[in-house]
């Protein structure tokens, strides 16, 4: 897909700077509006084997909503554009717990900072999608990106899978291996 130069959320329109990277549900990027930067979300509707989605958007706002009240840190959603399926959002400039990892230097202080999510999250009945992408430092402090957030099972929790990427395991190594272009340091 080509990167658009210009995007547009309920008819105000974003100067596109970059590819923040695709997900599962979306393209983000990194947007100005000469003012300031934000993220814009651009729903897509590409197959994903492993997950199944009903109105991405809907649940985009749905999940946004859940996460919010359980007070963890994460960008504030300043629009939504239903017809468009866009969203935007507060961006949150920082270094990723993907780069922390990648680069060996991993903090304990993070790692805290994650499992206090945790333990914000589980009395509500939910997961959020703990892959180290999702995560972003700013100021010493840890802030969710994603608006992700699935009913909570075990098995997904931070201490079951999430932690197997938040230092360099095998898995991580692994999946550095796989995504070579993502070994490298930008």
């Amino acid at each position: 897909m080509e990167q658009p130069k210009e995007l547009s959320v309920s008819g105000v329109p974003y100067a596109v700077k970059k590819l923040l990277g695709k997900g599962k549900g979306g393209y983000s990027y990194l947007v100005t509006d000469g003012t300031g930067e934000y993220v814009l979300k651009q729903i897509h509707h590409e197959p994903c084997d492993y997950y199944q989605f009903g109105g991405k958007l809907a649940a985009e706002l749905n999940d946004y909503r859940r996460l919010r009240e359980t007070g963890i840190r994460m960008p504030r959603l300043l629009a939504a554009d239903r017809e468009a399926e866009r969203i935007l959002k507060e961006y949150i400039a920082g270094d990723t717990i993907f780069d922390y990892v990648r680069r060996d230097r991993m903090r304990p202080e993070f790692l805290d900072q994650v499992r206090e999510m945790s333990r914000l999250l589980a009395p509500a009945g939910l997961n959020i999608d703990y892959f180290p992408t999702n995560f972003v430092v700013r100021d010493g402090l840890l802030y969710y990106i994603d608006f992700e957030c699935n009913d909570y099972q075990e098995q997904w929790d931070f201490e079951h899978w999430g932690v197997l990427y938040w230092s360099r395991t095998p898995e991580f190594l692994r999946y550095l291996a796989e995504n070579p272009a993502l070994s490298s340091p930008s």
